[in-house]
């Protein structure tokens, strides 16, 4: 079972049932450690009273909100504790709205929501009845220190939930300002047969991070000795008039298309041709 990020009771309405929350993804890095660069050796973090100049082990350390300049408000975990609202454990439902109203700007983490009991009535109702009507449900939860505001949707495998930001927390001020239509119809016709031509289904497996592959790469490569490959950077694209590059665009897909059906083709020959000779 995978470990639980959180755990309390889902309700809508006067319906309650247990149900626990999972990661749903997380970042795949490359992790590097803070070295000595005269011998190598690993460099511990050291808290450090800058009042006794002296070092610090944890258990002289707390927690403190600086309300004024210099001055602090110690907090501990028990207080904390104390003032935590019924979101703790408890996520109800407050709304549901058309799935249509949601703006993915707001979604932050995803989770797993998964019954707590290995046959859930309530959790297989409430998934197929938001599946059928088209909405998603918003609810409140608290977690990490936190009180989330949280749109759960339905999904083939179940309920997934998404912490949000709250309004506030959106950088209104970094939204590009659009200008007025300077664009002709013909221009707008061509960028939407280029929006046709690359448009496939969605299939994750397709996408990787080569930033990562090339830092795995080179780690190896210096680890057994040989010379660092430089990665090939593509060339910048001349600065033509818009028509121009869509044209240039269109010609180009087509001629890739025209090349993965031809090999397609051979591919489907060769295999035919090897069936038979089996």
């Amino acid at each position: 079972m995978p470990a639980s990020v959180w755990k309390g009771y889902l309700s809508f309405g006067l319906v309650s049932f247990p149900v626990r929350l999972a990661a749903a993804a997380r970042p795949e890095t490359i992790h590097f450690r803070m070295l000595h660069r005269r011998d190598l050796s690993r460099v511990k973090e050291v808290f450090y009273c800058a009042e006794e100049d002296k070092p610090l082990n944890r258990a002289e350390i707390v927690k403190g909100y600086e309300y004024r300049k210099g001055q602090y408000v110690v907090v501990t975990d028990e207080e904390l504790k104390k003032i935590a609202p019924s979101t703790e454990k408890m996520m109800e439902i407050l709304q549901f709205v058309p799935a249509s109203d949601m703006d993915p700007l707001f979604f932050e983490k995803s989770y797993y929501v998964a019954p707590e009991e290995p046959v859930s009535k309530p959790y297989s109702l409430l998934r197929r009845a938001m599946t059928d009507t088209g909405y998603y449900a918003l609810a409140k939860l608290s977690m990490h220190n936190r009180e989330h505001v949280v749109v759960l949707r339905p999904a083939s495998s179940g309920l997934v939930l998404h912490t949000m930001f709250y309004k506030d927390e959106l950088h209104e001020a970094n939204k590009p300002k659009l200008s007025e239509k300077d664009y002709t119809r013909q221009e707008l016709q061509l960028a939407e047969k280029l929006i046709h031509t690359l448009a496939a289904p969605f299939k994750p497996e397709k996408f990787h991070d080569t930033y990562r592959e090339n830092v795995e790469k080179m780690i190896e490569q210096k680890r057994h000795g040989r010379k660092v490959t430089v990665a090939k950077s593509k060339p910048m694209a001349p600065v033509i008039g818009i028509m121009e590059a869509l044209q240039k665009s269109l010609a180009q897909n087509a001629k890739t298309s025209r090349s993965a059906a031809a090999s397609k083709s051979a591919g489907t020959r060769k295999a035919a041709r090897k069936h038979r000779a089996a």
